[in-house]
């Protein structure tokens, strides 16, 4: 039998890092199984999660895409997948990366072009790239507030807003909390408001705004604790402004793998952050783990 083989990249944005499959013509069958085997960090390359970069008109003849409105055929799509083989409607980090790649591989010639993801077109600039690194900007569109919620975590309960940025958020800010105090804390998998958040909810807990800046951690859903989430620093820019009492406001956002910084005028929120490209080769299916 004919072993399959798959080349593959390996990129991160501040620390949240995935697995990238170059499939333009989205030839590649991509399943919850094998995305899962790809992300396992013992067993296979190890990732928060796995970007497929492919044309928009690509993944709807394959029938990846059920509907997508606004995004044209030729536009390079993320197909993105979190580690636990499910679907997620948009990464920030992943966005960065994701544009970084399709940059630096000449999909897109122009500093400034569109992203396509599952929450809509996503004006990007690449403001500066090279094989290893990149200086990304992306338009994440609006940081909606849906309202205020509660959750458990072990012993401890926390109140904030809902955010949706395409994907549902839950920023929590804790009054009387420190950089040191936050990196103490134990995260584990939530118990949530499951009327408020139907599908779930990536929780970020965040110390108050302090000089333009909050530091934050984050569980995601179907991924657990990671580095950093590129729409939840903007969900957490934008809770951190209503506990100052400000509407609009740039928000250092510090997170365990690094800082972007996080822009929010009105309806619209720009998130700017590195990009890396760490790694690539090649990857024997069958050699995976189950």
């Amino acid at each position: 039998m004919k072993q399959q083989r798959i080349s593959f990249a390996k990129g991160h944005g501040t620390e949240n890092d995935f697995v990238i499959l170059d499939d333009a013509q989205a030839e590649l069958d991509i399943t919850p199984d094998l995305v899962r085997r790809l992300c396992d960090r013992r067993a296979g390359i190890g990732a928060d999660g796995l970007l497929r970069v492919a044309t928009t008109g690509a993944l709807r003849n394959a029938g990846v895409l059920e509907r997508v409105e606004d995004i044209a055929d030729d536009v390079m799509f993320m197909d993105y997948y979190n580690a636990d083989g499910s679907t997620a409607e948009m990464c920030g980090n992943g966005t960065r990366v994701f544009a970084h790649w399709v940059r630096l591989n000449g999909y897109e010639t122009s500093e400034q072009f569109v992203v396509g993801t599952r929450a809509g077109a996503k004006p990007v600039v690449v403001h500066s790239f090279d094989e290893l690194q990149a200086d990304v900007s992306v338009a994440m569109g609006n940081a909606e507030v849906t309202g205020v919620s509660t959750c458990k975590m072990g012993s401890q309960r926390f109140a904030g807003l809902g955010v949706d940025m395409g994907n549902p958020h839950l920023a929590c800010v804790v009054p009387g909390l420190d950089r040191e105090a936050l990196s103490q804390l134990e995260l584990q998998a939530p118990e949530i408001d499951k009327e408020f958040f139907p599908h779930g909810v990536n929780l970020e807990i965040l110390t108050p705004l302090e000089n333009g800046a909050t530091h934050m951690r984050v569980f995601e859903r179907g991924v657990g604790e990671t580095r950093s989430c590129g729409t939840g620093t903007v969900a957490a820019a934008r809770s951190a402004l209503a506990d100052a009492g400000l509407l609009d406001g740039t928000v250092k956002v510090h997170v365990p793998g690094g800082t972007v910084s996080v822009v929010i005028k009105g309806e619209e929120s720009t998130l700017r952050g590195p990009s890396r490209v760490i790694a690539r080769g090649e990857v024997q299916v069958e050699a995976l783990g189950r």
